[in-house]
């Protein structure tokens, strides 16, 4: 059994201090009250949870893609070549442990393609597992408008010849049947799927995937309890078009055809309504705000707050573009709680909000359980601890509220032990389980070559 003394424990549920965590196996075993002080002085919090990423391991910036709006940074990414599955992500899930996520929800919207896609999602598990992280990982589906929003034709018939065929070669291409596509998901499943490895439906997006194709992973996630997750209103451009295709009301759409439920979870929804986020509400959706993404992308700023206070569930994400695309998860929570604590005395967003985002509510989006993103005895030992001597290197008060800190000052940097159903994953800012920077090198040099 290990035994951790904790000068502060955010717990989740309020402050404790001067507590010994005792872990056994996998589990919080026990917490217990210690006199002394504790050396080092160590602060430990649940593990964050990267609730909207999708496993890129070079930054965007690298290709030119910074500082673009969506619409035009997406075609930038056909500058990545393919490399290897398992060491793009192990460079990806390590970058995001390094920054505090121990759990991640990958969108696996970039395949590869060396192999069948089973067995490339076979060497992003173990890649998973050799990190030592949780993750959801969702399976790209989409059938429709593969350049922009709306039938290509229109604006490959504007181009010169010579464009216009770089274009169809790299973006345009036939497309499975809903059916195989459902089907995919299952042969995915069935290669990768362990209890920390969840494989869930992946629809890129309402303007990406027919109403046919919608519908049926809605039918398919209602028959077998599979999780859904899918982006949804992140730019005024995808509000618009979907306004014109749906008469307003894309949200009553999917709710009609049965898609909005507890099993979804809809990334960014910069772009909606306070009517459609009282409805995504009822229907028990989890919502997954990307600040710094929607920043950097010119997406706008998400209403969180209201999404707060209107009920909805709320998680929190990097989308592979954290505010210094350093995949620092304490700067995010930081920056969320900014944007969105509002002006005044009468704040919108609390820390206890985004912090429960940021640990508890993003689980069952990720992983389909709730159980966790709390430090309690019997919760999974998924545990986040922090250099306090670091943080509060100042050290002029004793009654500091731990929390203020971490909000106000936490990042990467003042990470001092990941640990993830029991096991030391990141320590001293290092990743146990794999040679990063030998990955990293040999991911970059493959890039360079491509």
């Amino acid at each position: 059994m290990r035994q951790i003394d904790c000068a502060h424990l955010l717990t989740g549920a309020g402050v404790q201090n001067n507590q010994t965590i005792e872990i056994e196996d996998d589990r919080i075993h026990s917490l217990r009250s210690f006199t002394g002080a504790s050396k080092p002085r160590l602060l430990a919090m649940p593990a964050l949870v990267n609730a909207h990423d999708h496993g890129r391991a070079v930054r965007t910036s690298s290709i030119g893609a910074s500082g673009k709006p969506l619409e035009t940074w997406l075609p930038h990414l056909a500058l990545f070549p393919a490399v290897d599955p398992y060491l793009a992500a192990a460079v990806s899930l390590g970058n995001g442990a390094l920054g505090g996520a121990g759990i991640v929800m990958m969108h696996y919207t970039r395949v590869q393609g060396f192999t069948d896609l089973p067995a490339e999602v076979a060497e992003v598990a173990r890649a998973a597992r050799d990190v030592g992280v949780r993750v959801g990982f969702a399976v790209s589906m989409k059938d429709r408008n593969p350049v922009g929003y709306g039938p290509p034709e229109l604006l490959l018939n504007a181009l010169p010849k010579e464009a216009r065929d770089e274009i169809v070669s790299r973006f345009v291409r036939s497309t499975p049947a809903p059916r195989d596509q459902i089907k995919l998901v299952e042969d995915v499943a069935a290669a990768a799927e362990s209890p920390d490895f969840t494989v869930q439906y992946g629809p890129n997006g309402v303007q990406w995937c027919s109403d046919v194709l919608l519908q049926a992973i809605a039918e398919a996630s209602a028959l077998s309890g599979r999780r859904v997750h899918m982006h949804l209103l992140e730019t005024r451009y995808q509000r618009g078009y979907l306004d014109q295709l749906y008469d307003g009301d894309v949200v009553k759409f999917l709710d009609r055809i049965g898609l909005l439920s507890p099993r979804l979870s809809l990334a960014h929804c910069v772009w909606t309504r306070p009517d459609e986020l009282e409805l995504l509400a009822a229907r028990g959706v989890t919502i997954v705000t990307n600040s710094s993404s929607n920043l950097r992308l010119r997406s706008g700023v998400a209403p969180a707050a209201r999404m707060f206070g209107c009920g909805c569930r709320v998680a929190l994400g990097v989308d592979g573009s954290a505010l210094d695309e350093d995949d620092d998860m304490l700067r995010e929570l930081r920056l969320t709680h900014l944007l969105h604590v509002g002006s005044g005395f009468s704040p919108k967003a609390n820390e206890n909000d985004v912090l429960s985002a940021a640990a508890a509510t993003g689980r069952l989006s990720v992983t389909n359980s709730a159980e966790g993103g709390i430090i309690e005895a019997g919760a999974p030992a998924d545990l986040l601890l922090l250099d306090y001597d670091a943080l509060d290197d100042d050290h002029l008060r004793d009654d500091l509220d731990p929390a203020n800190l971490v909000f106000a000052r936490a990042t990467a940097r003042h990470i001092s032990e990941l640990i993830v159903a029991g096991r030391a994953v990141v320590r001293d800012h290092r990743v146990l389980g794999i040679d990063l920077e030998a990955a990293r090198r040999e991911v970059v040099l493959r890039m360079r070559a491509g």
